[in-house]
């Protein structure tokens, strides 16, 4: 069903006329009886959507699929992608589809992508559909990040779908209707490499530039600046996962994003206790994407995405090698210096401290944490009330609180600014246990919980007492916890 677009916003199929070799025209499945669980009205507002019109019956049907807006081409994009390691050539969007691009309140380019829509002719044997819980997990963690100021891809909506899905046991199946300012990933250009076709490799990388990276396109080589451009925004995405003790937990090169989005919230989870080795996704066997392994996997994403580009960067095979190893040489200095600033964020202390101070600090920091198996979000947010002169909750959280005074006296000497480290360090997270609860009661019906807990992470940095629960640690019995990617 085709009907004109909500409010005055114009959907634009500019993806599919440009790389039309990446997208399969599709349609989503019918939707038996969709009911709308959760809007995002400001980010409705952001894209020029009516949220009364969005809530209405057509509005639900367009956030199925079940309604297209006219001007809008849905598509299954097609991507390659490493999982685990191992190349996949042909990925694509299984169960979603790019439902078509809005130009925002601020006259940037997003993506209404639509995921649990269907199978599609990637599906690979996959049912196309998607269930509650998960798609709400991912609505609460992007929002969460988002109030953060970690760049994601954004959450407009969850509609049930009054159609079962089977997993482990029959649950009930959702729609997530997801923004993002693209949806290119390492896999699209891993994709079109693969293809053997130069010219949709260039065609996609000009279609990049344009709309990620525009001062590219001014530089000597804009195929190698696009690289750089990827380098840089990943190495700062990264270090602020890091900061905040976010395990992605399926760092797979068709779910890394060319604009430094987080993209594709599964089996991803924030650590409670501080364990460099933490993993929480069901089926991350061997640790590949622990906490600690994050920038290294960053990394070795980003070697793929350079040879995909290789035939881009100059006539000579030799020489192109050679500018792919200088560009990639930067990510480390790059995630280092976002990493190393932001602890000292994290700890109060002045962006200019010599590095010969903050990094033995920083570093004996986070042995106490970790030898103490301190939550990383109660130590960090309990550290700003140590530089207020009350240090007797975050000297509880440590196995050695005589180590910690030693260290604190240190970290005084310098002037910590408590109220700097409340703005960076988050009281309120999307907690493992209370995630679980809230998907739990979701999945039974009960919304609640979830909308609690969505009002508590979605202003991360406000302290409010009714909220106490929401800002503290894990039971100790909760766990081992394990995440699923939901299909």
């Amino acid at each position: 069903m085709t009907a004109a677009a909500p409010s005055t916003v114009t959907f634009d199929g500019r993806f599919a006329r440009e790389l039309a070799e990446m997208a399969i025209p599709w349609q989503a499945e019918r939707v038996p009886d969709p009911r709308l669980l959760v809007l995002n009205e400001p980010l409705a507002a952001e894209l020029g959507l009516d949220a009364a019109y969005l809530r209405g019956a057509d509005g639900v049907l367009l956030l199925t699929g079940n309604l297209v807006p006219g001007g809008a081409t849905p598509v299954a994009q097609a991507y390659a992608g490493h999982q685990f390691g191992w190349l996949a050539p042909r990925l694509g969007d299984g169960r979603a589809l790019l439902l078509g691009e809005v130009t925002d309140a601020e006259g940037r380019l997003r993506d209404v992508h639509l995921k649990g829509s269907g199978r599609t002719p990637f599906a690979r044997g996959g049912d196309g559909l998607a269930a509650v819980g998960p798609m709400l997990r991912e609505f609460i963690v992007s929002e969460a990040m988002h109030a953060m100021g970690i760049p994601t891809t954004r959450s407009l909506a969850v509609v049930a779908t009054g159609r079962p899905v089977l997993r482990e046991r029959m649950l009930p199946g959702a729609v997530l209707t997801r923004v993002a300012s693209s949806h290119l990933r390492v896999g699209s250009f891993q994709y079109a490499r693969a293809t053997g076709d130069i010219d949709l490799l260039r065609r996609l990388a000009d279609h990049a530039i344009a709309r990620h990276f525009p001062g590219a396109a001014e530089a000597g080589n804009p195929y190698v600046a696009l690289l750089q451009s990827v380098i840089a925004v990943q190495a700062s995405l990264v270090a602020r996962w890091m900061l905040v003790g976010f395990v992605h937990g399926v760092m797979n090169t068709d779910n890394m994003t060319i604009s430094g989005e987080t993209i594709d919230y599964g089996p991803c989870a924030f650590m409670d206790a501080f364990d460099p080795a933490a993993v929480y996704s069901s089926i991350d066997e061997t640790g590949r994407y622990a906490y600690r392994n994050q920038p290294v996997v960053a990394e070795w994403n980003l070697t793929r995405l350079a040879e995909s580009l290789v035939p881009l960067f100059h006539d000579e095979q030799e020489q192109a090698v050679v500018l792919a190893q200088e560009s990639l040489a930067a990510f480390r200095r790059q995630y280092s210096a976002a990493w190393s600033a932001g602890l000292q964020a994290k700890l109060g202390l002045p962006g200019d401290l010599d590095d010969d101070v903050a990094s033995p600090l920083v570093d004996e920091l986070l042995s106490l944490v970790q030898a103490g198996r301190a939550d990383h979000t109660v130590f960090f947010r309990s550290l700003a009330e140590a530089a207020r002169g009350r240090s007797a909750r975050v000297r509880s959280l440590l196995a050695d609180p005589a180590a910690f005074d030693a260290w604190a006296a240190r970290w005084s000497a310098l002037g910590p600014d408590a109220d700097a480290m409340d703005r960076v360090n988050p009281a309120y997270i999307p907690r493992n246990h209370l995630v679980e609860e809230a998907l739990d009661a979701a999945t039974a019906g009960d919304l609640d919980p979830f909308m609690r807990l969505l009002e508590a992470v979605t202003s991360p940095y406000d302290d409010r007492p009714e909220l106490e629960r929401y800002a503290a640690a894990a039971p100790k019995d909760f766990g081992p916890y394990r995440t699923f990617c939901g299909t």
